[in-house]
Parts: C-alpha cells; sequence; structure tokens
C-alpha cells in the first residue's frame, strides 16, 4: 500500500549525489531497494487501475516503469555512474519511450514533477497534429478544453519552431501547440513536500485522468504513423 514517499528516498538521493560511486552504491543496495525501488513500486501499483482503465495496453510493471538508476555515460562529459533522482513512465507495453506517448513522473532533491508528452522530438506525429489542427481545429480545441489544463495548474512545454507560417484561421489559443518541435504537458510549479504525503498518488493520479483526453489523441496519431510505417 503507497502512502507517500519516505524521506529516506531524498536522503538516498542526497547521499548518491556526493558519493557517486560503485563502491557506496554496493554498499547501500539494500537501503536503493527499500528506499527507493520498493516506494516506487508502491506508487505504479496504487495508480495501475487507473492507468489500465485510460489505455488497456499501457505497461504497468513496475521494473519496466521505473527508470535505471545507473547513467548512460558514453555520450556526455558528466561521468557520474548514477542518478541523484528517478523517474517512470507509463506508455503502450512493448514500445520504445522515444515512440511512445508517455505519462511520466519523478522525483529527486529539490524537484517533483510530472505530466504528458513525447520524449524529444517526435516529428511524424506533430506534423500529423498540425495537419489535425489546420483541418478540424475546432475538434483539437474541444480536446484540449475537456483537459481543463489551466484549472489544474497544467502547462505546455517543449521547444518550438522560432520561425513557423500558422494556418490563417489557426485559433489563436491553438498557435503555441501548432509551433511545438516536441510537445509535453506539465504539473506548474508542484512542491516536493507533496511527495511525502499519501495522497501525491490521488494528485498524479487526478491529473493523468484528466489529460486522458490529450492522450488518446497523441495516441491515435502515434498508431496511425506506426501503421504507416
Amino acid at each position: 500500500m503507497f502512502t507517500g514517499f519516505p524521506e529516506e528516498t531524498i536522503r538516498f538521493f542526497l547521499d548518491l549525489r556526493f558519493h557517486n560511486n560503485a563502491a557506496f552504491f554496493d554498499e547501500n543496495r539494500e537501503r536503493y531497494r527499500q528506499e527507493v525501488v520498493a516506494p516506487f513500486s508502491a506508487f505504479i501499483e496504487e495508480l495501475t487501475p487507473a492507468m489500465l482503465a485510460i489505455d488497456a495496453g499501457m505497461e504497468v510493471r513496475p521494473y519496466k516503469c521505473m527508470a535505471r538508476i545507473h547513467r548512460d555515460t558514453r555520450f556526455t562529459k558528466d561521468k557520474s555512474p548514477y542518478r541523484d533522482h528517478l523517474w517512470l513512465l507509463f506508455r503502450r507495453a512493448g514500445e520504445p519511450r522515444e515512440m511512445a506517448v508517455n505519462y511520466w513522473f519523478e522525483l529527486g532533491p529539490g524537484r517533483i514533477g510530472w505530466g504528458l508528452g513525447f520524449w524529444g522530438e517526435n516529428r511524424p506525429v506533430m506534423d500529423a497534429l498540425r495537419r489535425k489542427m489546420e483541418a478540424r481545429p475546432e475538434q483539437i480545441l474541444g480536446i484540449i478544453d475537456q483537459c481543463n489544463l489551466p484549472e489544474r495548474h497544467l502547462a505546455v512545454g517543449g521547444t518550438s519552431f522560432k520561425r513557423i507560417t500558422y494556418p490563417p484561421k489557426l485559433p489563436e489559443q491553438l498557435k503555441p501547440w501548432y509551433a511545438a518541435r516536441e510537445l509535453y504537458i506539465c504539473k506548474v510549479f508542484p512542491e516536493v513536500t507533496w511527495a511525502f504525503e499519501p495522497s501525491i498518488a490521488e494528485r498524479v493520479q487526478g491529473d493523468f485522468q484528466a489529460m486522458a483526453p490529450l492522450y488518446r489523441l497523441m495516441r491515435g496519431l502515434q498508431d496511425d504513423m506506426n501503421q504507416e510505417g
């Protein structure tokens, strides 16, 4: 049963930040299991019924949803072997994160966040979304309005094209969406202290359910791309 993330989760991340080496991690592997893996797994299990209601094909196995604590250091100057935070992804089972529509949640020292979107740029799907916005702007506006993003303190994020020509009749509200190179919707200024409360699961679940119309829109576009490929 999930009762909130323990403060020990953050303490472990802080210790790992200042002792980021294999010797420390090996000595504290059981702490990692108890203070990080266990509460993250309980959190995933708490959200599982809601996520399967959104998409029956959603990956909900904790070990598949959680990021690896080990960092891939091959292409970065930072050679620290371990992350000092952790995230999880809910996405269609068997689909790589780069091609999936991802619900995400992350927690670390001084940081907490969650939302919905693509992992980096997904040009084919974004181009398909732009075509749909141009052809059926009122339909897309209706889907966005269903989500009540401002009321839930959710906002559109991601990089945008600096120069782009908007369709003449595109509603003003859709312009940030149309110009997006990558697209995600995230919680605005969440409080880290929320993580220690059992209600964090309800907060995240409520936002994930609210964004379900957008998930299904993007999921449908991705499915179309997969069929064409």
